[in-house]
């Protein structure tokens, strides 16, 4: 239990560092995909699915993901059958991009040191 709520408390951290550098879409695109992977009702897959793409994947999505021209290309072809490993190389790239990207940074952030410090604090 207290593994899962460290857990939860580095996710909202890395989520509250991306906001500061304006690129929190990219976690909730992630989340979102890890989610659409557990949909078991083929109606809910598709519906679930098209508003994944509009919000995340679409030029000019309310909240764009920074994906190549060839990998939304590809998931917009995706959406004409969904399934649940539509969006898998979008969510890919943008996983690679955090990874090299935002989580390097966000572990050297003050914020990220914060949470660490009183994590320690509190196993001792």
């Amino acid at each position: 239990m207290r593994m899962r709520r460290m857990e939860n408390h580095g996710v909202a951290a890395f989520r509250a560092f991306l906001k500061t550098e304006f690129s929190e879409e990219n976690l909730e695109f992630w989340l979102a995909c890890e989610e659409f992977k557990k949909t078991r009702s083929t109606a809910k897959l598709v519906s679930k699915a098209h508003r994944i793409f509009e919000e995340f994947v679409d030029v000019q999505a309310p909240r764009e993901v920074n994906i190549d021209f060839q990998t939304r290309e590809a998931t917009r072809k995706n959406m004409q059958e969904p399934s649940l490993t539509c969006f898998d190389q979008a969510q890919g790239k943008v996983h690679s991009l955090m990874e090299k990207d935002s989580y390097p940074r966000f572990l050297r952030s003050k914020m990220y040191l914060d949470l660490l410090s009183q994590n320690q604090r509190r196993l001792s």
